[in-house]
């Protein structure tokens, strides 16, 4: 977290006895590590599912590793739409034992699940006792202290110093906390002090009532809030909300000089505290979505980049082509102008007409031909070629291995079942891919799907001699590979049907005869 220096006073203050002081910059140990950890799953916290209308029960409190005289009583009862805690404290040191940003306690209700909610603030007497009265809506709960640096947080600190203990006469059903839930890690809320940046106030300088006290320790906790949200951002996410914060606290610390009601001064001072956690809140919010935002740009223009790569390197391959194909065409331009001059230097020779007729398919091979490309549209794609009935299994036939999908088995076994009571069909099964990848890579997948198609129709009842299987890899694109819907086109696997009860030409064809002219 960005450092912050907090400049105010560190204050030693006496009310009918000792009272929490800022230490002094010389008594401050720094210690990398954090004081305490706490993983809810990890400890003993229970939470206890108190009845509806069960009636008062007693829990207790036990201090942590870091407060171990702490203890504390409270009596709960599950009343109409609420749970009501009366709970009593003692042995409560000042939290600035564990460092300047820690000024008070918060009590805190932690469900099942690990969801936290904040039931108010621990005000501690000069004799180290606290008490306090609160409900909430939760019906099944377990309840710690934390310390904090102010009393607005929404998630509790590490700094973890009493915990629920179950009595044997406590009431109610008794739940573990399950959840992963990993309390906020330290530093979360905790601004980095500036020990030359304090002012120390000797005991003989300044003792203050009790209600004055409260007054500065609020204003200290409003000082807390404001800059950690700054140190999140908060000038950049919420810049309203941290104004209106700044505001209110500079009304307090004015109210607070002019020696004003305390009350007044206090209820201004916890108004900032909980604007300004709003705030950081916002801001953390706000620069989360910020990032996000950032990356998903980043990676569409990363993508845009690629986009504009793939279609220069196509075009420049386009270019390419053209050039060769230009050259090839002169080149046969050329020897036909060199045939011409060699055939014009020879006598002239009467031609004789030469037929040339390609064969001619009967009415019943038509018929066959046309049925069974009606029956194969009916499962898959397919098309009538000069090669032969085409069928075509696209990209999404296939898992990223080369495995066919379980639909696509299904629909070639009905492709199997209209071709295995024609024996004279021959069926080639070739498989193609994009231009990504090596050469062997492509040729490696392409092989592995045809063999997939192969192996599903030879088990599904076509003579295993009849069906042969083969990759090209990406050499037989059907479009360009420039866009990803370009690429999807040409990863496929094409079944070519072809013999003898079909004919040999497609539907849409026709005979023809070539003479020569005299």
């Amino acid at each position: 977290m960005k450092a912050v220096l907090l400049e105010s006073a560190a204050l030693l203050l006496t009310v009918g006895g000792p009272m929490w002081c800022q230490p002094t910059p010389g008594s401050i140990q720094q210690d990398p590590q954090p004081i305490y950890r706490v993983t809810v799953v990890s400890r003993t916290l229970s939470a206890v599912n108190y009845e509806h209308r069960g009636g008062p029960t007693m829990i207790d409190f036990q201090g942590t590793v870091l407060l171990p005289k702490a203890k504390g009583v409270a009596t709960v009862e599950s009343k109409r739409g609420r749970v009501v805690i009366d709970a009593k404290f003692e042995h409560l040191e000042p939290p600035t034992r564990y460092g300047r940003e820690y000024l008070t306690y918060v009590l805190w209700a932690i469900t099942p699940e690990g969801r936290p909610k904040n039931l108010g603030e621990l005000l501690v007497g000069s004799s180290d006792k606290a008490k306090t009265i609160v409900t909430t809506d939760l019906q099944a709960l377990g309840l710690m202290v934390t310390a904090e640096p102010y009393y607005a947080v929404t998630t509790p600190s590490d700094v973890v110093v009493l915990e629920n203990v179950i009595r044997p006469d406590t009431v109610g059903r008794i739940e573990p906390v399950l959840a992963k839930y990993e309390l906020l890690p330290r530093g979360q809320y905790t601004l980095t002090m500036n020990p030359a940046g304090l002012r120390t106030m000797e005991v003989e300088q300044e003792k203050l009532p009790y209600d004055r006290y409260e007054a500065v320790l609020e204003l200290y906790q409003a000082q807390n809030a404001i800059q950690i949200a700054r140190s999140v951002g908060a000038d950049r996410f919420a810049a309203d909300t941290i104004s209106k914060a700044d505001a209110l606290l500079a009304d307090a610390q004015n109210m607070e000089l002019r020696k004003q009601d305390t009350h007044i001064i206090v209820s201004r001072a916890r108004e900032a505290a909980e604007i300004a956690e709003d705030a950081r809140a916002i801001a953390i919010k706000r620069g989360d979505e910020e990032r996000v935002s950032g990356e998903r740009e980043r990676r569409l223009e990363e993508g845009r980049a690629r986009t504009r790569a793939e279609a220069e390197a196509q075009q420049a391959q386009s270019a390419d082509a053209e050039r060769a194909a230009a050259e090839r065409a002169e080149a046969q331009a050329e020897r036909g102008r060199a045939t011409a001059a060699q055939l014009e230097a020879r006598p002239a020779i009467e031609a004789q007409p030469v037929a040339v007729v390609a064969p001619q398919p009967t009415g019943a091979q038509r018929q066959a031909r046309a049925e069974l490309l009606a029956r194969l549209n009916g499962v898959l794609t397919a098309r009538d070629t000069p090669r032969g009935l085409v069928v075509t299994l696209p990209d999404a036939s296939f898992e990223s291995g080369g495995a066919l999908r379980r639909n696509a088995s299904e629909r070639l076994a009905l492709v199997a079942g209209m071709l295995s009571a024609r024996h004279d069909l021959t069926v080639s099964i070739e498989g193609f891919t994009d231009d990504r990848g090596s050469n062997a890579e492509q040729r490696d997948l392409s092989e592995r799907r045809a063999r997939a198609v192969r192996a599903t129709l030879v088990g599904k009842g076509i003579t295993a001699v009849s069906v042969q299987a083969a990759g090209f890899g990406g050499n037989r694109p059907l479009v360009s590979n420039a866009s990803a819907g370009g690429r999807e086109q040409n990863r496929r696997v094409e079944i070519v049907i072809s013999g003898p009860s079909i004919g040999g030409m497609a539907l849409w064809d026709r005979t023809y005869s070539l003479s020569s002219r005299h």
